[in-house]
């Protein structure tokens, strides 16, 4: 930053509203609510997912957002992705906030431009000036909001500022058409991997038609008040649960006693078992491995274990692909996904499949495309870290 520009404590350039709570006082009025859910990664707005709730028309009227306000998000994040992340209103709607944000609104546009506040808080963030801001209670990462108002802001002229935004626009611009590209080569693989696995897995002459309750046994896990916190131990038998089937992994949190372990029994797992998640977002599969700990599943994920002539492999592949959320598809006049929950309906699909040595071939090609699509996401990450880092370069560059 350079010697001649000016300073203001960020308290000083804005006024803060504080986000929405739903309220009880009619009347009601249905509005579009802007969340931490709707913050991009390169911190910019999703306008794709707005939430939209019934809230008090008196608060909406004081906390509608305008256009050139500032969203900071003070309550939520985490480790990986602390608070503090401030994203730019540019008036595409009728909106307003959560009470996981806050509006900021400049008191004086005469004196600074909201594009240039917007790129400058940009730099804060990444610097992890934020970061050093937050504390965490019961899990959930808050901003001092009394220092993040305290951040010193540089007051360049008019001109400059007006200058400093265009060469940001257009380096940013230029970094996100090649993260756009990365983007694009990556979904084409993964098109082009589901139209293999379609083509690999439609049934051909010979395949044997049945129901999937012929192939595996399938056990949903337990009623929610079976595995309360209260009876967890620090070892033990483990507790599976959704993450394991969404993140592929035997990372443990919660462990029971053997006494609990031998009444769960029904719910118990073992290796070459496939545990599905049930909730939020359903259908990931992970295949139990040889080494990972005996347990149980929770209430949120289903248990298969195939049966005799039948690869866990080529199962973990067939449900997990478009093609099988099709069979769904046509099974549950279009609700699709959601009807997996329910395992009676699993139960009755019917499903062809190869014998077991032409699932076992199909599974090496499979496991092949599946090899080039992980290089490939590998690529776009680092692709995309590299774009975010240059990203802080350019802006260390104009206010470091």
């Amino acid at each position: 930053m350079r010697e001649e520009w000016k300073y203001c404590t960020l308290e000083e350039l804005v006024t803060t509203i504080n986000g929405l709570w739903k309220g009880k006082k009619e009347p009601f009025v249905n509005v579009g609510v802007i969340r931490n859910a709707n913050f991009n990664k390169d911190i910019t707005l999703n306008y794709s997912n707005i939430e939209y709730l019934n809230v008090e028309e008196r608060q909406y009227k004081t906390r509608k957002l305008q256009s050139g306000d500032l969203i900071v998000e003070k309550s939520g994040g985490s480790e990986k992705q602390p608070v503090g992340r401030t994203v730019l209103f540019r008036g595409e709607g009728e909106f307003s906030v959560s009470n996981f944000t806050s509006i900021l609104r400049i008191k004086d546009q005469n004196i600074i431009f909201p594009e240039f506040l917007y790129k400058y808080l940009l730099f804060i963030y990444y610097s992890g000036a934020t970061k050093a801001m937050q504390k965490a209670t019961t899990g959930i990462h808050n901003i001092l909001f009394d220092k993040f108002l305290a951040i010193q802001v540089p007051i360049p002229s008019l001109h400059e500022q007006q200058c400093i935004i265009e060469y940001l626009d257009t380096q940013f611009a230029k970094i996100d058409a090649i993260k756009a590209n990365a983007e694009k080569q990556l979904q084409d693989a993964k098109d082009l991997f589901q139209s293999a696995l379609k083509d690999l897995l439609t049934p051909k002459e010979g395949w044997k038609g049945q129901c999937l309750a012929d192939l595996c046994t399938l056990v949903r896990g337990p009623f929610g008040g079976s595995l309360k916190k209260d009876i967890f131990v620090e070892s033990g038998y483990a507790v599976y649960e959704q993450q394991h089937a969404i993140y592929k992994n035997t990372n443990i949190r919660y462990f029971i006693d053997e006494s609990k372990y031998l009444l769960m029994k029904r719910f118990s797992v073992r290796p070459g078992d496939l545990i599905m998640s049930c909730s939020g977002t359903i259908g990931k599969i992970f295949i139990i491995p040889d080494n990972a700990p005996k347990g149980v599943i929770n209430q949120a994920l289903l248990k298969m274990t195939p049966k005799m002539g039948v690869s866990a492999n080529y199962l973990a592949f067939l449900i997990e692909s478009d093609y099988f959320k099709e069979i769904i598809s046509s099974y549950s006049d279009g609700a699709a996904i959601q009807n997996i929950a329910a395992v009676q309906f699993l139960k009755e699909l019917k499903i062809s499949i190869p014998c077991f040595e032409e699932q076992i071939l199909l599974v090496k090609k499979l496991n092949l495309l599946s090899e080039k699509i992980k290089e490939l996401q590998s690529n776009y990450e680092q692709t995309i870290t590299l774009c975010n880092d240059l990203k802080q370069s350019i802006l260390k560059d104009i206010f470091g």
